[in-house]
């Protein structure tokens, strides 16, 4: 796959990101269909797949359970690929809890270093509760990550946003945002243009309405999502979590097909 510009920050990624918590966590997801979480062999697998087929991008969470210790065990040639991971969101005994102090989060980010394996880290981003505006003014947790980055403990921060009002604050003061972008939820339209506008990075979370997008759950289609989300101009990449070699397969012929790769 071809690689585009995270907005300005200097990050090159493939277009199609692997999101990760289907190997890290079962509880309290949202997919139309169980799943089980894979063994090492068959993540190791599914992380080569990946690489062979032109990704470079994939997306953790110290919210996604075990995902990021994993990562950091199978992950190969981990300092060849651009990793998301985020600050903010802590899941214990099946249920999500947030600190947004910045004690927690200089703590979070150099323990997700240690997992992942790694001196630094490519994106941090806030996993925000909703209460986006709340958060970037009255929370620590973006000034901390500024500081972060002046340290060189990463290259690139912003917020996992859940409000227009927020991201587009987050566009005008950040590196990057991670907007909700699919047929159903169209919030953050105004985000991502003015992401375009001011040449700043655009990862989109929720393309395939997290698997309802699918025929089979009841939605328009995986292409005709995908179709959606790489008509906005500004746009540098799509996170799609999947456990299933064909379904990776399959999205990244449709990616190539649609940007003509």
């Amino acid at each position: 796959m071809e690689l585009r510009n995270l907005g300005d920050t200097g990050i090159r990624l493939s277009p199609l990101g692997l999101g990760t918590v289907k190997i890290g966590r079962d509880q309290q997801v949202k997919y139309p269909s169980g799943f089980r979480i894979p063994d090492d062999a068959a993540v190791r697998d599914l992380l080569a797949l990946a690489s062979e087929l032109g990704l470079n991008l994939v997306d953790t969470a110290p919210a996604y359970g075990n995902s990021e210790e994993r990562l950091g065990r199978l992950l190969p040639d981990r300092n060849d690929w651009v990793i998301v991971t985020k600050v903010g969101e802590i899941f214990e005994n099946g249920q999500s809890r947030f600190d947004f102090s910045p004690r927690h989060t200089r703590m979070s980010v150099q323990r997700s270093l240690q997992r992942l394996g790694r001196d630094w880290v490519d994106i941090v981003l806030v996993h925000s509760d909703g209460n986006d505006m709340h958060i970037i003014e009255h929370e620590g947790v973006l000034d901390t990550l500024a500081e972060l980055k002046e340290e060189g403990l990463l290259r690139a921060y912003g917020m996992s946003t859940k409000t227009t009002e927020g991201g587009l604050w987050v566009v005008e003061n950040t590196d990057v945002v991670m907007a909700t972008c699919n047929p159903v939820d169209t919030y953050d339209k105004p985000v991502i243009q003015r992401a375009h506008e001011l040449n700043k990075g655009v990862l989109v979370k929720k393309g395939l309405q997290s698997g309802h997008a699918d025929k089979s759950a009841g939605g328009g289609g995986i292409e005709a999502a995908m179709e959606y989300v790489f008509r906005h101009a500004g746009i540098s990449a799509m996170i799609t979590g999947t456990i299933n070699p064909q379904h990776l397969r399959e999205n990244v012929a449709i990616v190539e097909r649609l940007l003509g790769q």
